[in-house]
């Protein structure tokens, strides 16, 4: 180390007085000329996607945005702004929810077709060494409410093939989540069809996204959902409010049980 300054060291932004530069362009440069998906792609890519791969980029991340009250990440968001904290506490408290089992589905959807797409061996091989190491389930397939089908997914898929049509994106990761939702489906007997979290995570590492930026990603699109909802609970008031009304109870399995 040869100075203090090099104890944080970034290739993201430099800073002299009147001057910000962001990954070497001037930040007056980019306000009004670059939209926000290719501001957030420049920041963690480090180079500004064209209108296609940006546009493509942005579907994703519009699709993802929100799924309603009882998404867990959701209510906790609602129920932190009831409990009085403010838009940046309620936040905090729903993008840490959005873990291994709540959110991180792209994220293991984009490593299961790197996977896929990177090995030589049969399809069935492949799903069932995932399996043996992950759980029964593949992340990005099937959806405990939208039955028969994800309606995000078909069209992203839409976008992704015009994309493919038009040289944006090179068609493999589509054709390998399409192979696995085919082996599915044979090994089902019946349609498992993709998600939301497979088509984003399509469109990710179509798009050369690292696996973890997935997730990252989701987070962010996800954060307007929640900041949405907390800002309409924060209008609507409201003390303590739980994930059920009041008049309802939990299921005691404890000995003396009330009224027994």
């Amino acid at each position: 180390m040869s100075d203090v300054s090099d104890w944080w060291s970034t290739d993201i932004i430099d800073m002299a007085p009147g001057q910000i530069r962001m990954r070497g362009h001037p930040i007056e440069e980019l306000i009004g000329n670059v939209s926000f998906p290719q501001m957030i792609w420049l920041m963690v890519r480090g180079d500004v996607p064209s209108d296609a791969q940006a546009k493509l980029f942005e579907a994703a991340l519009v699709a993802a945005v929100d799924h309603g009250p009882q998404a867990p990440s959701i209510a906790a968001a609602r129920m932190a702004v009831t409990c009085g904290l403010p838009l940046n506490g309620a936040i905090a408290s729903a993008v840490n929810m959005l873990d291994d089992v709540h959110g991180g589905a792209g994220e293991q959807a984009v490593d299961l077709y790197h996977r896929v797409e990177a090995s030589d061996a049969p399809l069935p091989e492949v799903l069932d060494a995932w399996r043996a190491e992950h759980g029964p389930f593949l992340p990005g397939f099937g959806h405990r409410f939208h039955k028969p089908v994800d309606p995000r997914a078909p069209r992203l898929l839409a976008l992704v093939d015009d994309a493919n049509a038009y040289g944006t994106v090179s068609g493999r990761y589509t054709a390998v989540a399409r192979s696995i939702e085919k082996a599915l489906a044979a090994e089902k007997g019946k349609p498992v069809p993709m998600n939301i979290d497979g088509a984003t995570a399509v469109i990710f590492a179509e798009l050369g996204f690292p696996a973890p930026l997935a997730r990252g990603l989701f987070c962010l699109s996800r954060s307007v959902g929640i900041l949405s909802h907390a800002w309409e609970q924060q209008q609507q008031g409201g003390r303590n409010k739980g994930p059920t009304p009041p008049g309802y109870r939990w299921t005691y399995t404890g000995p003396n049980p009330i009224g027994d």
